[in-house]
């Protein structure tokens, strides 16, 4: 199992470009199972994830080309014919985004049967919310064997209020109304930029997308729709990271290739921090010359401080002088991350739902073990700032959602390598002859 090792100390300097959102790439490739005709993604990443949807998708039916180097992140999806519209518990059970296959298929197939999803373990991701839009489309839903299947002879246009808000229950019923007779109103929506951005997929294709990016979506249902290229999003989050490890290594960092009207909630977060930032149409330079200095935080649905910055924010508030207050309001176990930062000699107290950071505490170099994909990002974080040369086990949560990570590093400054079993296992003993 590869681990990556970090000896810390060293100022990030220079330019790293971020890659294309991996939480926008899924649901777009989902997408393309809502046609019969080619569907072309560029700016795709290069992280475990996409793999994992290509492989679903294929076990489809669907012809997946990725491409990377020369073909610039790119993968062309051809989902012709539909053999077998269902998703495995073995191609799902690393990666909740699988439910975002269960409202093309029922759409475009009268029928699909999807496994309860796994992924990170950072709380409860309810697949309610999918389950009670789709019946209010008219699909016919039935549970057993860990297991959702779904049939509807057609979808039928409906009013929809989610309960609570959801970004893949607002992008799954988003996709399955593209082809429902009628008009859908759907209300209470995830307003993030991945939902928008898989809606200028879907109008693309030819479907009737008004109102996604607020609060309140409506969809007018097409027969059918056709292939389309689009150009994915840049990955906020992985941005966030970067500009938070520039301030955190007290750096000059440049991170290009972003958007930063996505990134406008951590911006503010951090200059209450101290950090200076240069904000330009397509980049943030990050100017970790000044001290830091503590700032309460609560995460929230977007246009609110993402839940998926929140481990990052706490690296960084470990080294702020004063208290700082975190409160993660999306996830309920998603302070797993605390504890291996505290082996490191963080101060953090937890309580419940709020974590109470002391900052200002040098960091020292452990053995830790990465917990989920945003865990693994605040332990690198700190290993960046820590004295002496931090082992970080479990990267694979890392690979899912961070492209050649530990490379970017490198060429802006970072001491950082991957390297298989460091400890490996000892030969069993051999079994001595029975008497």
């Amino acid at each position: 199992m590869d681990k990556l090792v970090i000896r810390g100390g060293n100022p990030l300097l220079g330019t790293v470009r971020i890659s294309g959102a991996k939480n926008a790439a899924l649901p777009c490739m989902a997408a393309a199972l809502l046609t019969d005709e080619p569907v072309i993604l560029e700016n795709i990443p290069q992280v475990r994830d996409i793999e994992t949807t290509r492989k679903l998708l294929a076990a489809m039916g669907a012809e997946v080309e990725l491409g990377y180097g020369r073909a610039h992140h790119r993968t062309t999806i051809c989902a012709r014919t539909l053999a077998a519209p269902e998703a495995s518990y073995e191609l799902v059970k690393t990666m909740r985004a699988s439910t975002l296959v269960l409202g093309p298929l029922v759409a475009r197939c009268g029928r699909a049967r999807v496994s309860l999803p796994g992924g990170c373990a950072i709380g409860a991701r309810p697949i309610d919310l999918h389950i009670k839009g789709l019946e209010r489309l008219g699909a016919k839903i039935t549970q057993e064997h860990g297991y959702v299947e779904a049939t509807a002879d057609r979808l039928k246009g409906a009013e929809i209020v989610f309960d609570k808000i959801t970004v893949t229950g607002t992008e799954d019923l988003l996709m399955a109304a593209t082809l429902a007779d009628g008009e859908t109103v759907m209300q209470n929506c995830a307003r993030e930029p991945e939902v928008a951005d898989l809606a200028a997929l879907l109008n693309a294709m030819g479907a009737r997308i008004q109102g996604a990016g607020t609060s309140t979506i409506r969809v007018k249902g097409v027969a059918q729709l056709h292939g389309a290229r689009h150009r994915i999003i840049p990955d906020r989050i992985e941005a966030g990271t970067f500009i938070v490890a520039g301030a955190l290594t007290g750096g000059d960092l440049n991170v290009a290739g972003c958007d930063p009207a996505h990134l406008t909630a951590i911006l503010q977060k951090l200059a209450e921090t101290g950090v200076k930032t240069a904000v330009k149409a397509d980049s943030v330079r990050v100017m970790g010359d000044q001290p830091l200095q503590a700032a309460d935080m609560n995460t929230e649905e977007y246009p609110g401080f993402p839940t998926d910055m929140q481990a990052q924010y706490m690296a960084l508030a470990t080294q702020a002088e004063g208290t700082s207050i975190v409160v993660e309001n999306i996830f309920e176990n998603r302070f797993m991350h605390a504890q291996e930062l505290v082996r490191m000699g963080a101060n953090i107290k937890i309580e419940g739902r709020r974590a109470i950071v002391r900052g200002g505490t040098p960091l020292s170099a452990a053995a830790v073990l990465a917990s989920d994909l945003r865990a693994s990002a605040s332990l690198v974080l700190a290993a960046l700032v820590a004295d002496g040369e931090t082992i970080i086990d479990r990267v694979y949560h890392l690979d899912r959602g961070y492209e050649n990570i530990e490379e970017k590093l490198k060429l802006v400054g970072a001491e950082i390598r991957r390297v298989g079993d460091i400890f490996p296992k000892r030969a069993a003993a051999p079994a001595r002859n029975s008497v």
